[in-house]
């Protein structure tokens, strides 16, 4: 996310680079676990929630900042201050008039940050995602690559702290080359623990081998499970949640409208899930 010239920031605090470990294979895109340290008191983030990097230019068309939110996937407080333990993939993005190919901004600024530096950060900002008050209220979540990170915390919210859980809760996950790995395997303590839930199912939807073709993928594991996944969009009692890619918001828009018969009666439901608070998103 890019700021104009002339927005400011007033909820800004320093943070330094405590850690920074690459945890995927130097032969796959470069992943790295970034511990972050904050002294400023006022500013506590909770997992689940964002925060913001900013990245003082001059940036390309004339930017004074960059701006790009990243999720907390844990924190661990001490003395006034705390530790807050993000994700980041190092990105680049094709120009669509010149073809060419460039470094995302913020990812390669992190990435290149050793322990010791000292960055800006804005928010903390409220969760995207929250586990609703009915616990028979059934969970769709859609996440792609590092996307996945927020439904981590919000599954072992709903399995870990709301004992009970009785509606059904399914996540359609993919990542390139295998970044699911790192949220959903017994090492880590994470999603795949609560496989043995009677309400939890999981699909791969992203084959790791192809990621270039990831919304063929996703639009493929949908289609699939189409039958129920349709049938639970219409519960009355059912919260999407998109998170990852911008592109799986279209790919989930043509499947949705190819099991509603028509664009237009998924647009329909789409508009009362939106309007009914049943909706959330957070792609980039």
């Amino acid at each position: 996310m890019t700021d104009t010239n002339e927005q400011t920031y007033s909820n800004t605090c320093d943070a330094i680079v405590r850690s920074s470990k690459r945890i995927t294979d130097t032969k796959t895109d470069e992943v790295r676990e970034m511990v972050l340290t904050i002294h400023d008191p006022a500013f506590r983030a909770m997992p689940g929630q964002n925060i913001g990097v900013l990245m003082e230019g001059k940036h390309p068309f004339g930017n004074r900042f960059h701006h790009r939110y990243y999720s907390v996937l844990s924190t661990q407080p001490h003395g006034e201050g705390s530790d807050i333990e993000i994700l980041v993939r190092r990105c680049s993005y094709i120009d669509e008039v010149s073809g060419e190919e460039y470094p995302g901004i913020a990812s390669n600024y992190l990435c290149d940050a050793a322990p010791g530096k000292q960055i800006t950060l804005t928010g903390p900002y409220k969760a995207a995602f929250k586990v609703p008050a009915d616990n028979t209220s059934n969970l769709l979540m859609i996440g792609t690559g590092t996307g996945i990170a927020p439904f981590r915390t919000l599954i072992k919210s709903v399995y870990a702290q709301e004992q009970g859980w009785r509606g059904q809760v399914r996540l359609f996950y993919g990542a390139k080359s295998g970044l699911d790995a790192l949220y959903m395997n017994d090492q880590n303590n994470d999603i795949t623990n609560y496989y043995d839930q009677a309400t939890f199912e999981a699909y791969q939807a992203i084959d790791p081998q192809s990621w270039r073709d990831a919304s063929g993928n996703l639009g493929k594991s949908l289609a699939e499970n189409g039958a129920k996944t349709w049938v639970m969009m219409q519960m009355p009692n059912t919260y999407v949640y998109l998170a990852g890619l911008k592109k799986q918001v279209a790919v989930l828009d043509k499947v949705m409208g190819e099991l509603a018969g028509s664009a237009a009666n998924w647009q329909a439901l789409k508009g009362r899930l939106v309007a009914d608070g049943r909706w959330a998103e957070l792609v980039y």
